[in-house]
């Protein structure tokens, strides 16, 4: 295994530190993919990688991403939560990496609604 840098370490640290504040830090948006077994099963997990993708692509820092348990829903699996600072939580269902990109820029970015995707606001 070859030695890091003390470059290759500080380039570590500010990518794990912003991962953590993407889960731990304060913010006006949370996105929560519901990762219960039945939504892994369904494609939960290329859900979120398409999310964290798309987190990685943007310069937010007000925008929490959080993996949680089933929406108790399992046919409507993969499900995500957005939740916008004084708005009401809307819950997506169905949903895939394409979809989750364009709830992403459209819903998380933007404030637009994606009712084509949506089951419910909460």
């Amino acid at each position: 295994m070859a030695k890091l840098s003390v470059e290759d370490l500080k380039a570590l640290k500010e990518k794990v530190s912003k991962e953590i504040s993407l889960r731990e830090g304060m913010a006006n948006v949370l996105v929560t993919v519901h990762m219960g077994t039945c939504g892994i099963a369904s494609g939960a997990r290329a859900v979120m990688d398409a999310l964290m993708e798309e987190m990685e692509a943007t310069e937010r820092d007000d925008i929490r991403v959080m993996a949680a348990g089933c929406l108790g829903m399992c046919s409507s699996e993969p499900n995500v939560t957005v939740e916008i600072e004084g708005e009401a939580p809307v819950a997506y269902q169905l949903m895939d990496a394409n979809k989750m990109r364009q709830v992403f820029k459209r819903h998380v970015l933007l404030g637009e609604v994606q009712s084509d995707f949506a089951m419910a606001t909460m």
